[in-house]
């Protein structure tokens, strides 16, 4: 057998099943990449390799899980909740907590017998679109590390870009999965708000945050997507979607291609000058050349393929924008932080706290209010079509440090420029799928530039579907970043 890490999760698990390697080895493998490669690339806040072999030890003992992951390596993101590993959440405020419990997925991951080697990089909280967190290496992409691998899921998708592993879950507010899958070549799903479980203590009162997986094919981001969601609704979350497909997302990334769908496809900016946004004399929204290719390549792709497409207006509302924001601020003081921490805060996290205390209690309603109002808006507007198909990001991946150069207003200011689509389906809870569609050279060397599918709420068995026939058309497999 020739290196572990050219293996997808399903090669490997199947690998595992006929004896061809033993999880140990797998594991040990992956440890080592995430010992050297995955330092370089800022990857992982923590590495638990104790934890992992042992895990893998009593999986190659008979440990009775089944299912198509069953032995591959994986990790969390160090804003969930792990019993007995630290999670810092890339504050060093909280750096040191040692939760006691384990949020819901990771029981699911560990169910469906995936090895965990630690936790991944994050920004602090969360909360930027790039993961350069105090005190440690930003994370970068593997396709070119003097640039972002995107945030908040930054750190997990540097991991699996890079072959250290197959497939990570990643956690996505405002475009936490779709811009690191975008900048670093991978699938990312977006899934609808509570399709994944957040307990015991996860989510928040707008849903606008959700759990997915990042992986570097459609099938592996599926069949993670199966062990993520355990196959089934779960009716104590606040939201409930439809349940999955009775095959699963694998099944339906396996199986034959669907009915042929309409698809919306859109280039443009949803809103206009950020000025009119923020407040200050920022410059209009300008989309790259590159990133609006990528969509029209995907568009012709899926026209090829007998779907259709036709121009879609994405506008949003003022009221919509200024909503999103007002609940971004506010669940910036999800965090408890001392008095006393708040000084030891990055800039821009203490720039949307302050924001947030200014927002009050009516204000906050408020911004759920027309949360509510608008969803129904968008959702309506495009109940004729199955998917809309926009660019991931407005421009390629950045240089590490590009955001936070100038401050925290610009910092702010540049993230809403690099993400102007994404936080749609935040606000509408629907799901969304990015995909690995555009490899342009942007200052001599070639670069990922993803795409975005985004569906109706609770079929992320139709992105699935079409990720996987474009995947079938559109080979991404092969590639491999410099540093592999």
């Amino acid at each position: 057998m020739g290196d572990l890490h050219e293996l997808t999760a399903l090669e490997t698990a199947e690998a595992v099943r006929r004896r061809e390697v033993a999880v140990l080895d797998v594991v040990d493998h992956a440890l080592g990449r995430a010992e050297t490669l995955g330092a370089r690339l800022g990857a992982f806040a923590v590495l638990t390799p104790e934890r992992a072999r042992e895990a893998a030890r009593a999986l190659d003992a008979g440990a009775e899980v089944s299912g198509p992951l069953v032995g591959v390596p994986t990790a969390v993101k160090d804003l969930t909740a792990t019993a007995g590993v630290p999670t810092g959440r890339g504050s060093v405020v909280t750096r040191g907590w040692v939760p006691g419990y384990d949020d819901d997925l990771v029981g699911l991951l560990r169910a469906a017998g995936t090895v965990s080697l630690g936790k991944t990089a994050v920004p602090e909280f969360g909360l930027p679109c790039y993961t350069e967190p105090a005190g440690a290496p930003p994370a970068v992409t593997p396709w070119d590390p003097s640039r972002s691998a995107g945030g908040s899921s930054g750190g997990a998708a540097a991991a699996v870009a890079a072959g250290v592993l197959p497939v990570a879950q990643g956690s996505d507010g405002g475009g936490s999965i779709r811009i690191p899958a975008s900048v670093c070549g991978l699938v990312g799903i977006k899934t609808t708000r509570g399709r994944v479980p957040a307990g015991p203590a996860g989510g928040d009162p707008a849903g606008l945050s959700v759990a997915g997986p990042l992986a570097r094919t459609v099938a592996d981001a599926a069949a993670l997507l199966d062990a993520l969601c355990g196959g089934r609704t779960w009716p104590g979350e606040p939201f409930v979607p439809a349940a999955p497909p009775a095959e699963g997302y694998l099944g339906v990334a396996r199986g034959a291609p669907g009915p042929r769908r309409r698809i919306g496809l859109s280039t443009i900016p949803p809103f206009g000058d950020l000025a009119d946004l923020l407040g200050r004399a920022w410059a209009p929204v300008v989309v790259d050349p590159v990133c609006a290719a990528a969509a029209e390549d995907t568009a012709a792709a899926l026209e090829a393929l007998g779907h259709t497409v036709e121009p879609v207006d994405l506008r949003l509302s003022d009221e919509a924008i200024a909503a999103f924001l007002t609940l971004w601020a506010v669940l910036a003081l999800a965090e408890p932080v001392a008095p006393a921490d708040e000084e030891r805060l990055q800039p821009l996290t203490r720039l949307l706290r302050a924001r947030g205390r200014e927002v009050g209690p009516a204000a906050g309603l408020g911004a759920l209010h027309v949360a509510q109002v608008e969803t129904r808006r968008l959702t309506a507007a495009r109940a004729e079509l199955d998917a809309v198909l926009t660019p991931s990001v407005a421009l390629p991946p950045r240089p590490v440090g590009w955001f936070s150069a100038d401050g925290p207003e610009t910092d702010f200011a540049r993230q809403v420029a690099f993400t102007p689509w994404t936080a749609i389906a935040n606000l509408t809870g629907e799901p969304a799928i990015g995909l690995p569609l555009g490899w342009p050279k942007v200052d001599g060397t070639t670069l990922p530039v993803g795409v975005t599918l985004r569906g109706r709420r609770g079929e992320e068995a139709l992105l699935v579907a079409l990720g996987a026939e474009l995947e079938a058309a559109r080979p991404w497999s092969g590639r491999r970043p410099p540093v592999w």
